[in-house]
């Protein structure tokens, strides 16, 4: 992001949930590192907001995880460990899955066309290589399944664990040859749910978060592991 970027307009009503959104970006674009310190006068300036709007938003994101608090140092971008990564993707696949199974029994033929719609979308961000797209369109795909899920107790789970995952979005999308394969397996997912596959929905949903597991355990151990040469 571009630090212009930051900037939001000044309405009362939606400002704080712009700061959140601007800050949520920022850090699923990598612009704030986990385990950085962020300082709440210079978001001020950066945001082109007060010091309210910012401290609501800290605090909103420190509930979501994405921030900790740190006694006598301040809010950080949380770091996440190898092994809750791995939790989050096991529970994360059960509830897609379960989502997956539901949408190709109950969901209606509105809600499959903006599935199949937000994976053509996806594919163009992807063909276009536009990170704020793709995290923007990837985003709208799991608010369609969840939608279509019709399980509201399953979303507001899944929407806890997606905004935790914020942290390993890009890491996973960036590592070659993923992009391709993630928008195979959301065709998949769209195709069996399209055909009242609910089987097939629910495999192709855990496949899906499978294999960004792998991607991103794998990356992971990469970062963690000291460079000798």
């Amino acid at each position: 992001m571009l630090e212009h970027e930051f900037q939001v307009p000044r309405q009362a009503a939606t400002l704080r949930l712009m700061v959140e959104q601007n800050l949520r970006k920022a850090i699923a674009y990598g612009h704030f590192k986990p385990g950085q310190k962020l300082v709440e006068r210079e978001l001020c300036e950066l945001i082109g907001v007060g010091r309210t709007s910012v401290r609501e938003a800290l605090r909103q994101l420190e509930a979501e995880g994405l921030i900790t608090n740190l006694p006598h140092r301040g809010p950080i971008v949380s770091k996440i460990s190898l092994d809750e990564v791995r939790q989050l993707y096991v529970i994360r696949a059960m509830l897609e899955g379960f989502c997956g199974r539901e949408f190709a029994t109950h969901g209606t033929p509105e809600d499959i066309a903006k599935l199949v719609q937000a994976v053509d979308a996806f594919e163009a961000a992807a063909d276009a290589a536009d990170q704020e797209k793709l995290i923007e369109t990837k985003t709208h795909f799991y608010d369609c399944l969840m939608r279509g899920g019709q399980n509201i107790y399953v979303t507001q789970m899944l929407t806890s664990l997606h905004n935790r995952i914020t942290l390993l979005r890009m890491t996973s999308m960036n590592q070659p040859g993923r992009l391709k394969e993630s928008v195979r397996e959301l065709r998949e997912i769209a195709k069996a749910i399209s055909e009242g596959d609910c089987d097939e929905a629910e495999a192709a949903c855990k496949r899906h978060i499978e294999n960004a597991a792998i991607v991103a355990e794998a990356r992971m151990k990469e970062l963690e592991t000291p460079d000798h040469s």
